[in-house]
């Protein structure tokens, strides 16, 4: 699986709101999910072990949506927070804590199921696919994280099948802060669905862009998530910032020493195990054959 496809998403609500400085709370808003039974821990919760297809906390800048229509936008008019026109005396647009589905689905798109597989942009292409153009342009958001998970293939220890041992390890912020993730986001319309005000006519989902992993970090895995600074927060998330060469600025960000790395238990290896333990660092005795991070000593 490409980077990033699999993060800790661990903080609370009340933290996300004071760090990433929320303006509307709107998780408890009806969401579709793809989902076959209901997301365990529940969407909105603290989870070690976000996974594509889960709903997962974001933070976006939109206008906030009508409570009731009126004639100038009728609320059959548009998808869940989209911008109302310009011709009415509208609220100004305010940073948003939403739930969406990991997993991009176009609004061209026949069915969700694509959504599996764009759970990741390569941030150096993003704004030149089709498939990603349009949202990079007006549609950003950031993804609060924890920090993430990587699989690092060993040179030297091999599994049961005989294949290069993977060991988990997790990546997070040196300083402490949660990782802002830079992201995309779609509004996906279920024709199925008559009534267009119906929840479940809108399917709301996101994508995590991904860049060229930092010197080290390329010792696990040779892509890690475009991490933006606060400083840069309020541009990404301006719905009125288009211009396709400041979203490239942003877009081409490097930092590096901005990250600690390591290993962790294959517990995460398993989707069900969402709890804390998950970030414990994994004993010395069950490492074999991994790669150092800083120095590139094969341990175990």
């Amino acid at each position: 699986m490409g980077m990033c496809g699999r993060y800790a998403a661990a903080k609370d609500q009340a933290d996300l709101v004071l760090e990433f400085e929320v303006e509307v709370v709107a998780t408890d808003e009806p969401s579709r999910s793809v989902l076959a039974n209901p997301q365990q821990p529940p969407a909105g919760t603290p989870d070690h072990n976000m996974a594509p297809t889960k709903q997962a906390p974001v933070v976006l800048t939109r206008a906030p949506r009508r409570t009731a229509p009126t004639a100038a936008a009728p609320a059959a008019s548009s998808a869940p927070g989209a911008i109302e026109p310009a011709a009415v005396d509208l609220p100004a647009p305010r940073r948003q804590l939403r739930l969406m589905t990991w997993g991009l689905v176009p609004s061209w798109a026949k069915d969700p199921s694509v959504g599996v597989r764009m759970i990741n942009a390569r941030a150096e292409s993003v704004l030149d696919k089709p498939a990603f153009a349009r949202a990079a342009a007006s549609r950003r958001l950031l993804v609060p994280a924890t920090g993430w998970y990587e699989w690092q293939p060993s040179p030297t220890a091999v599994d049961a099948k005989g294949k290069p041992r993977k060991q988990p390890f997790f990546i997070a912020r040196a300083d402490g802060h949660s990782c802002a993730f830079a992201g995309l986001y779609e509004f996906w319309r279920d024709p199925a669905v008559t009534d267009v005000s119906d929840p479940a006519a809108w399917l709301s989902t996101f994508t995590i862009l991904t860049t060229a992993a930092d010197p080290g970090l390329d010792r696990i895995h040779n892509r890690q998530p475009l991490v933006l600074e606060p400083a840069d927060w309020s541009t990404w998330l301006d719905p009125q910032v288009t211009d396709l060469a400041e979203i490239g600025e942003l877009l081409a960000y490097r930092e590096e020493g901005r990250f600690t790395a390591y290993p962790v238990t294959t517990a995460v290896n398993r989707t069900a195990n969402t709890g804390p333990e998950l970030l414990l660092p994994a004993a010395a005795d069950q490492l074999h054959g991994v790669v150092d991070p800083v120095t590139g000593e094969v341990i175990g």
